[in-house]
């Protein structure tokens, strides 16, 4: 029988000071989760090994083995590598931040740490692991159960779009308790490469796993600290470097889950260029993904005629004028940006207002 403790989750604290120790776990423990503590990094990778953990709140500077290279050993070892470590440092410098994320960190929260922060971010992190964890057992239970009770490749088709409907808003909904504005951003890009999809005339079957990806192109910022996303004015070169990561993230994020279509590779090219200019690959031309470059287009119009928290809307015209420059300069597939354009200035398209929330 599971107790409250184990519902909620099992917690490893590493921390060489005592106090410290004391005082998160005390945190934790109140709000129903399991927690054991570790007072340096070794007694903390032979207990974590022994018995892995949902999560792990790890400290920086510590006698031994530091704080980095305990995460660098676990992410090395596919028993704990899926393991969310939160890094609680009192280091302030954006290099020891970035320092965290690139050992593999998936948060950080600063000393002197606040209560209500610490519970908020272990509760968003473990909901995401579970959810990470879950996605793949998920798709096959169903799948199995569609193959074994369903007569018809019709009958199929649609109930394994429905699944896939189902996780990716279950993901979609991850994102938007995080960051109203990503998830929004998200919706609205996948409604308008749709239409840019068939105004293409590409094939159904295509534009449905387009629509998914797009859907998600974004999720690997929910590995970026918000104060950073919202930031008004200009981002330094380390932050923005952090930025770019979430291609990345959110393409190791989606890749063990086996969709029908490359939703993976869409989100990790969504920032190629067709001049080989973007990011994180540097791909070039049609080596991009046909569905990453329709991605690319209907993100950077999106994000341009939409208000940010960090500035206000720069609006349509202005966007669709960065569409042109940006075909005609060789950076965006030139095909997919003229029928972005005709949507635009011959159909009468207009922006989606739609939130997460409602039908499409």
């Amino acid at each position: 029988m599971n107790t409250q403790t184990d519902t909620l989750g099992n917690i490893v604290i590493v921390d060489d000071q005592p106090n410290n120790l004391r005082v998160l776990s005390g945190i934790l423990q109140q709000a129903g989760y399991k927690v054991r503590p570790a007072l340096d990094g070794e007694i903390a990778l032979k207990s974590i090994k022994s018995t892995p953990p949902d999560l792990i709140l790890l400290d920086i500077r510590m006698p031994g083995v530091d704080g980095y290279e305990v995460c660098r050993q676990l992410k090395s070892n596919e028993q704990t590598r899926e393991i969310p470590v939160i890094f609680i440092s009192a280091l302030q410098d954006m290099e020891d931040k970035l320092a965290a994320f690139q050992a593999g960190g998936v948060d950080y929260v600063s000393k002197p740490f606040q209560m209500e922060e610490v519970l908020a971010r272990v509760q968003a992190h473990l909901r995401l692991y579970r959810l990470q964890r879950d996605l793949q057992v998920i798709v096959d239970e169903r799948t199995q159960a569609l193959r074994a009770t369903l007569e018809s490749l019709r009958e199929s088709q649609q109930r394994y779009s429905s699944v896939l409907e189902e996780t990716i808003q279950a993901i979609s909904m991850t994102i938007e308790k995080r960051d109203p504005y990503t998830a929004g951003h998200q919706w609205r890009v996948s409604l308008m490469a749709v239409e840019i999809a068939r105004e293409m005339d590409i094939a159904p079957t295509c534009i449905e796993g387009l629509r998914l990806g797009a859907m998600v192109h974004d999720i690997g910022k929910i590995y970026v600290p918000v104060d950073i996303l919202t930031r008004p004015g200009r981002l330094s070169d380390i932050e923005f470097a952090l930025i770019k990561t979430h291609a990345q993230v959110g393409a190791d994020i989606m890749q063990p889950v086996h969709f029908p279509w490359p939703v993976a590779d869409m989100i990790l090219q969504h920032h190629e260029r067709m001049d080989g200019s973007g990011y994180p690959l540097g791909l070039k031309g049609d080596d991009i993904l046909l569905e990453a470059r329709v991605i690319a287009v209907a993100d950077v119009l999106e994000a341009m005629a939409s208000h940010r928290p960090y500035r206000p809307a720069l609006g349509l015209e202005q966007g669709l004028a960065e569409i042109r420059r940006g075909a005609g300069a060789g950076i965006y597939d030139a095909e997919v940006s003229a029928a972005c354009l005709r949507l635009f200035d011959e159909r009468g398209y207009t922006l989606p207002k739609v939130g997460l929330n409602l039908d499409r």
